[in-house]
């Protein structure tokens, strides 16, 4: 006995083992199969199919086969397989003969063929027969599919059919059926994008759909209710208002209903004037029983424009119980909504740290994702460590595009606790040595730059990472840019000189781009640094003899500037110095002409610099491709774009005193916001920027001509100065050719002859019409033109003009300074609604910067901000604005104003009048 169940045992183990084996070796070839992504249409040919849709025509329908081949069609059309018109035309009277077949599969592939097989007008007499003879059967199933797929193909090419079928649509509206209701109101929905005034007068039956019990068509009432109603704003807040009293039964139309309460209440002005019943109506739905209406509601009250804290707490509260929810798709939204509210409240989400903590070693990577990095935009500065720790070990099981994410999740948590940088940069340098792609180790990169330039003492334990980086750097365009910010960099670092070997080492081991730009650093060192300056002569001379002809030239132009400043000299009119560390001051390709013009006119004196000057057209150019280099950075953050675009727009103002025209203005004190001259659409679109200079103020105008026929050549703008003594008009420079739609530029030059003139000046557009065929945009030959006028609004020259934005580190240091020999103090009265509105409106006024970010509105009905600027003359200026708020409509300011000149305090204070 004892043998017999060792045998037994044996056999039911080799047994089991077996069936382990079998399981594991199914569970292999289903993905493998996965992988290969099967398909029983591979390799399906049309010709193969048309040929078989002959049989449609049978006289024994055999409705397996024909479904069969309505799959292939619908397939090959969903590929991308393009039918000719006759092709079409067969498909689709063959698909007709089938609708005698009682079969009900046949017939829902027939009516989705008919759909996707896109008849031509033609035909669609054809199809509208047939589809009405089914919108009138006796079977619902058949009423409903013809009901959408005739609204479908009439909205797509002949609307005009509308009204042949209108009374049926309209009868299908309030149909007892539910499927026939909600075809009939999914059509509408359609074909009120193409024939809108038929469908509005659907209003009352869409209204009676909307009592519904069934959840579709009750969803699909209130959708097609909206679109109906949605050009009326009264309308939609009257039916929105109403509904929110009445509660829907179709969660679905619950959740629309949610979005248009939240549209309308985002249509209002502010938090106070805010519709208190439709946010009422938004807290009653956290509490609704379904979960989508739940979410729906709490993303609608923390996607709200000023909600305030308070407002969000509930919210908060609901979408931290989901984060416990065993469902993952509450999971994810829940965290993912989170998210996006700790961006601007990251103290309203902190209450849900803890929940989750818990979900970074959840088995969904992207809700892990999505809890690391907001925890890390609303943890505190004591839980970095601890976060870093769990983080650490996450990293190496996500894919590159979660590791983005939470490294700039990372960047963010720096700049917020710059005394944890050490910590944080060390985590970067770690991850930044293991396996990933060029966008991950770009992204490491990128946040170890903005680090070091935010904060100082990062600097030198940032470059240091950066260079043991670039000994191993796979990545050519990651050791370009490191190379120029170490020649940038290194140079102002305590110990410059060790940075010079990991240069040099580049230019000894990698490729030719690299080489050169290693070159290009070495130069930096030994311009900034005179004692280094002998050592990095002797590499660049070992750099003479590169293979590569980039590196070659750029080690003797570097040898070249390095010996011009031991020995004092300058080339072309600037100093080594400047010319290798500071940017040029005109473009390269004006540069370039500029030397052309040397070399086919050769004279004794060498080219300068200082004697290029730009042509419009040129900076025309330069300005569209600084525009099309902006629109391609995406990934930069919407603050250092916009401190971009304005160091790009003073750029650009410099180089207007480089033109011929405009040599004599000198340098430029000053620019202000443009401005528009006439309304957004009209005939032709004017915005004025206005440039001041010591004795002149130059007019640049920003022309668009928006008519097609319309061709305007020698375009100036007229400034009437007869009510603005103190300003004399010197010279114009016009527009030669405005075309449609290319936008183009005029100046006019005013000299100032005595004093700031402030006051209004009235502008007149001035032109030569032609006009042109729309389609070439080509006058006639013999078109001589007419000359034409147009009246544009009148151009305000402020105080705020003369004023150039420069902040203080210590304002009240720098306020003390000053004393109070040429102080003025006014005190007005406001006419605006709120604290935060005046103290915008008195900034522009005076055009001065606000101090250690005094700008934000204090809470109470008291605030107080500092102002600093340098008026026209180099007069430094300093201000003190207090506010009040005397009643709902008026805001009481008292205004202090300091400089070195009493004239200037007292014009500056009374600006603001």
């Amino acid at each position: 006995m004892t043998s017999s169940a060792t045998d037994m045992a044996n056999q039911g183990a080799q047994w089991l083992q077996g069936m382990k084996d079998a399981a594991m070796s199914m569970t292999t070839r289903d993905k493998k199969d996965e992988d290969e992504a099967y398909s029983p249409f591979q390799n399906l040919q049309k010709s193969v199919v048309l040929q078989e849709c002959r049989c449609f025509n049978d006289r024994e329908i055999n409705p397996r086969r024909c479904i069969t081949i309505l799959t292939k069609i619908l397939w090959l059309l969903s590929q991308g397989e393009k039918l000719s018109q006759n092709e079409t035309t067969d498909v689709f009277f063959g698909v007709t003969k089938l609708l005698q077949a009682k079969d009900q599969q046949l017939r829902r592939l027939i009516y989705l063929v008919m759909k996707e097989l896109k008849p031509s007008p033609e035909e669609v007499i054809i199809v509208c027969a047939t589809l009405t003879k089914d919108m009138n059967s006796k079977m619902d199933l058949y009423r409903a599919n013809a009901i959408r797929v005739l609204g479908a193909i009439i909205a797509r090419t002949d609307p005009t059919m509308l009204a042949q079928i209108e009374r049926h649509l309209k009868q299908a509206l309030v149909d007892r059926n539910c499927f026939v209701a909600a075809s009939a109101l999914v059509a509408g929905i359609h074909l009120m994008h193409v024939n809108g005034e038929v469908v509005r007068r659907w209003v009352n039956e869409v209204q009676t759909a909307l009592t519904s019990d069934n959840p579709s068509v009750q969803y699909h009432a209130l959708a097609l209710l909206h679109q109906i109603k949605r050009q009326d704003r009264l309308a939609v807040s009257k039916v929105v208002a109403s509904l929110t009293r009445t509660p829907l039964k179709s969660p679905l139309a619950q959740c629309l209903l949610i979005r248009f309460a939240k549209k309308v209440i985002e249509e209002e002005s502010s938090a106070d004037t805010r519709d208190r019943a439709l946010f009422d109506f938004l807290e009653a739905s956290l509490r609704h029983k379904s979960d989508t209406v739940i979410y729906e509601a709490a993303t609608a009250i923390c996607s709200l424009p000023n909600v305030t804290q308070r407002e969000l707490s509930p919210s908060v509260t609901v979408l931290q119980l989901f984060l416990c929810s065993p469902k993952p798709c509450c999971r994810f939204s829940a965290v993912r909504t989170l998210n996006k509210v700790a961006m601007a409240h990251p103290l309203a989400v902190t209450p849900c740290n803890m929940d989750m903590e818990g979900l970074i070693n959840d088995s969904n990577r992207s809700i892990a994702t999505l809890a690391i990095t907001t925890l890390l935009k609303t943890g505190s500065e004591s839980g970095v460590e601890r976060l870093m720790k769990q983080i650490t070990s996450f990293m190496s099981e996500i894919a590159d595009d979660f590791k983005i994410v939470v490294v700039d999740a990372i960047r963010a948590m720096c700049l917020k606790f710059p005394q944890k940088h050490r910590l944080l940069m060390t985590f970067l340098s770690n991850v930044l040595r293991e396996e990933g792609g060029f966008a991950y180790k770009k992204a490491i990169v990128d946040t170890l730059l903005s680090i070091i330039a935010r904060v100082a003492e990062a600097k030198e334990a940032g470059l240091s990472h950066l260079c043991e980086f670039i000994e191993d750097c796979e990545f050519t365009l990651l050791s370009t840019q490191i190379l120029h910010l170490l020649g940038s960099e290194g140079p102002t670092t305590s110990d410059p000189s060790k940075y010079i070997r990991f240069i040099y080492n580049r230019v000894v081991l990698e490729n030719a781009t690299v080489r050169a730009s290693a070159v290009s650093a070495l130069a930096k060192f030994g311009v900034s640094i005179g004692s280094l300056r002998p050592s990095v002569i002797v590499l660049l001379q070992r750099c003479l003899y590169d293979n590569d002809d980039e590196v070659r030239d750029r080690a003797i132009f570097f040898l070249a500037m390095l010996k011009s400043l031991e020995a004092g000299a300058d080339v072309a009119g600037m100093s080594p110095k400047g010319l290798i560390l500071d940017p040029l001051p005109v473009p390269l390709a004006a540069i370039e002409a500029h030397c052309r013009n040397f070399m086919a006119e050769p004279s004794e004196r060498p080219p300068n610099v200082n004697e290029v000057t730009v042509d419009p057209e040129l900076l025309q150019r330069e300005r569209k491709a600084a525009a099309a280099a902006s629109k391609r950075d995406e990934r930069a953050a919407a603050k250092e774009s916009s401190a971009r675009t304005e160091s790009a727009a003073d750029a650009d103002a410099d180089l207007l005193s480089r033109m011929p025209q405009f040599l004599h203005l000198g340098a430029r004190f000053t620019s202000s916001k443009r401005a528009a001259l006439s309304e957004t659409g009209t005939e032709y679109e004017v915005f004025c920027v206005k440039h001041v200079y010591a004795a002149h103020v130059l007019l640049q105008f920003h022309l668009n001509n928006t008519l097609e026929d319309q061709l305007l050549e020698n375009v100036t703008v007229a400034v009437d100065l007869s009510a603005t003594p103190g300003l004399v008009a010197e010279s114009e420079l016009p527009c030669a050719t405005l075309p449609f739609g290319t936008p183009g530029v005029a100046f006019t030059c005013l000299r100032r002859a005595e004093g700031v003139p402030v006051g209004s000046l009235p502008c007149t557009l001035k032109f030569t019409v032609k006009d042109v065929d729309p389609s070439t945009g080509v006058p006639e030959p013999d078109e001589q033109g007419y000359p034409d006028e147009y009246n544009l609004e009148e151009l305000e020259l402020a105080a705020a003009d003369f004023m150039r934005r420069v902040p203080v580190v210590d304002f009240r240091t720098a306020w003390e300074t000053m004393g109070a020999g040429c102080e003025v103090v006014e005190t007005f009265s406001l006419s605006y609604n709120s604290l935060k509105a005046a103290m915008d409106a008195v900034i522009d006024f005076l055009g001065m910067q606000v101090c250690e970010n005094s700008g934000a509105t204090a809470e109470g009905a008291r605030a107080t901000t500092t102002l600093s600027g340098v008026f026209l003359g180099g007069v430094q200026v300093f201000a003190i604005v207090n506010l009040r708020t005397d009643s709902p409509t008026h805001v009481g300011m008292r205004l202090t104003v300091r400089s070195s000149d009493a004239n200037v305090s007292q014009f500056v204070a009374s600006s603001v009048a």
